[in-house]
């Protein structure tokens, strides 16, 4: 049976694609398709147990950011035609793992994020403050 706030039809929902709420407590929304991001490949910032980075803050790449991440060891510039990915440019969204975006933090060099597209879960490695100090506005 289920509660009055579930859905019915949720047992007919797969995994990753159940609702998710974002940081700020409303629905997540779309961090970004084009180039597709999320764990799930879907646009979202969602996280699951197949997920260890736990990919859920929705990032605006910088070329600070991009060049930082590829000396910790992952290159987010360079394309992976194998897995079709594009490599990212400044001013591409991409879901980033949490712990990745406040190692940034730590170091200065955390890219804006999109409050509305970055996961709840989030706030299990940042401050909701610390994600508003470095917002832009969803486009």
């Amino acid at each position: 049976m289920t509660s009055p706030r579930e859905p019915e039809d949720r047992a007919a929902q797969k995994p990753g694609q159940m609702s998710e709420k974002n940081v700020l407590g409303g629905d997540l929304k779309c961090c970004c398709t084009n180039p597709i991001t999320g764990f799930y490949r879907d646009g979202h910032c969602k996280t699951g147990p197949e997920d260890r980075g736990v990919h859920v803050v929705c990032a605006e790449m910088t070329e600070a950011f991009l060049t930082y991440t590829q000396a910790q060891g992952n290159d987010l510039s360079s394309p992976l035609p194998q897995f079709q990915f594009p490599g990212l440019k400044p001013g591409d969204r991409w879901c980033l793992c949490a712990a990745r975006w406040r190692e940034a933090l730590e170091d200065g060099l955390a890219p804006p994020v999109v409050l509305e597209a970055c996961q709840a879960s989030a706030l299990n490695y940042v401050t909701l403050e610390q994600l508003k100090d470095h917002a832009v506005e969803d486009a």
